[in-house]
């Protein structure tokens, strides 16, 4: 299926095992011109074979749900397919299980009373290979993890992974702590005072020495390693 103008439409997959939730995300982005919902899950073990069978463009994810969890979802899924696009679903926007499933792939996350047009956006911006991470949700998140002594918490000695920023130049790590931070290309070339195009490439290089597959994971590392700390 394809949108007017030619381009093909967005394909989405909603895994909740509430069927109201399902349906109610369906019947919204149903309603969106360059998006198609292909298939729906109850459960995480139906989301794997759903998004092996069907190669949605991007899987709504709900995180709490029988049988297998959205986590172990997500875990598997990016496993099978490292190109996988998951925007995790939580009723709750400081779920003890959102910081694992960005650190299992996920490429953002988003409240389940989002209205229709932020659902949308959501989508669009996962499906193009951006993050969705928004500043005061980064901080918040973190805050909390690091309250609640997650494996990868910030007091006690820096994990090896820290080692790898000696890789990144003096710029790198300038551009890293704006990700962290939830700006966009654009706020971080008008912040550092350079081409977005720059910033854009700076970024690619950033994941690729430091092994990362998105700016969400950037962002996560950067904390992890207190490159940037909560509420810093």
């Amino acid at each position: 299926m394809t949108e007017s103008g030619g381009a093909a439409a967005i394909r989405v997959l909603i895994a909740d095992d509430q069927v109201m939730v399902r349906e109610g995300f369906s019947v919204l982005l149903g309603a969106q011109p360059d998006i198609e919902v292909i298939g729906e899950a109850v459960d995480g073990r139906q989301a794997i074979a759903q998004v092996a069978a069907l190669r949605p463009d991007v899987v709504l994810m709900d995180i709490r749900m029988p049988e297998v969890n959205g986590l172990e979802a997500t875990r598997e899924i990016i496993a099978a397919d490292a190109d996988a696009k998951v925007l995790v679903l939580t009723t709750f926007d400081l779920d003890e299980y959102v910081y694992q499933a960005l650190r299992a792939g996920a490429s953002g996350f988003l409240l389940k009373d989002a209205s229709a047009r932020q659902l949308g956006d959501a989508v669009r911006v996962v499906a193009a290979g951006e993050a969705l991470l928004a500043p005061t949700v980064t901080k918040r998140l973190i805050s909390t993890f690091s309250r609640i002594g997650e494996a990868a918490r910030f007091g006690g000695p820096l994990p090896p992974a820290a080692e790898r920023l000696a890789e990144l130049t003096e710029r790198e790590n300038e551009v890293l702590v704006q990700v962290a931070q939830g700006r966009s290309n654009a706020e971080i070339a008008e912040h550092l005072v350079v081409a977005e195009s720059t910033v854009k490439t700076h970024v690619s290089r950033i994941l690729v020495k430091l092994g990362l597959r998105d700016r969400t994971q950037a962002a996560v590392f950067a904390y992890e390693v207190r490159l940037v700390t909560p509420g810093g």
